[in-house]
């Protein structure tokens, strides 16, 4: 069984949608038979995305639609909206995926900083409030899929903007499901999709071959649906390196930095090593 937004001529947005997840996430939901938007920037890799899109539609190119908009400006995002409604008169499923990790440092440039919060932190907050009030006043089954990140529940050093930013996003989508949830007559749901290592040209870095420890982007979007017809809100995905057990005992040691009052990301820190290695152990 799928969930209950995921039927034929429900209409879904992914952003983020001309490569890797996203793009994965749009052919599925096509190949289901739902109407697709596309949303993304630069023309050429939206058109390629819609061509393997349509194909997967039993309609064809009739339920695709593709247009460009950077998440980081809600005015796009509102033309955005307004598209999708014109086109196919409402939307049911939102997934809000549009990322970046260009990299950072601490005391790198603000600039940096502001893109990569822009995207993929205020991408989420600006799609959510844009278009979850109409979907919930449709009154249909609806879904906001909200591409997470593991680094951003264990927060490990090297990357602070995109963990930042990765954070914010679960922290945002707890508070907006217990929002949903509380919303009377409302039948849309918010879920935090975790994926794993995934081969995506986000992850690639140079590499033109998948890493065996890494899962495809296909793979993850049908764990992704598995997960939604289970009611998962933490959609926290393994890869062929990592299975879920080991993630577990990951978050877990990550929270009992604070419990035990513990340095911050004690996992990293040499003082902690051998004990943090036993608590793997006993997984």
């Amino acid at each position: 069984m799928s969930h209950p937004a995921i039927v034929p001529g429900a209409v879904a947005v992914v952003t983020g949608g001309a490569g890797g997840i996203g793009l994965a996430a749009a052919t599925r939901f096509a190949g289901l038979g739902l109407k697709v938007c596309i949303a993304d920037l630069g023309e050429d890799r939206l058109a390629h995305a819609a061509a393997l899109v349509a194909s997967a539609a039993p309609a064809g190119a009739a339920d695709v639609m593709t247009m460009t908009a950077d998440v980081g400006r809600p005015d796009d995002l509102r033309r955005l909206e307004a598209a999708v409604t014109s086109r196919f008169g409402g939307v049911d499923i939102l997934m809000n995926n549009a990322g970046i990790q260009p990299g950072s440092s601490l005391f790198s440039p603000a600039a940096g900083w502001e893109h990569v919060l822009g995207v993929n932190l205020w991408g989420v907050i600006h799609g959510t409030q844009i278009f979850t009030p109409a979907m919930i006043a449709r009154g249909r089954p609806g879904l906001v899929i909200n591409t997470g990140s593991k680094q951003g529940i264990t927060t490990p050093p090297g990357d602070p903007a995109y963990n930042v930013s990765k954070a914010g996003v679960k922290a945002f989508t707890e508070a907006l499901q217990h929002e949903l949830r509380n919303t009377a007559g409302c039948q849309v749901s918010a879920h935090l999709l975790i994926p794993g290592f995934v081969y995506t040209g986000l992850t690639a870095k140079g590499r033109t071959e998948k890493p065996a420890g890494a899962w495809t982007p296909d793979e993850t979007v049908d764990f992704m649906l598995a997960r939604l017809a289970a009611g998962d809100f933490y959609i926290l995905c393994p890869d062929n390196d990592v299975p879920r057990s080991l993630d577990e005992r990951r978050i877990l040691w990550a929270a009992g930095d604070i419990v035990e009052n513990r340095p911050p990301l004690s996992r990293w820190h040499p003082d902690h090593a051998d004990a943090f290695a036993a608590f793997v152990k006993g997984q």
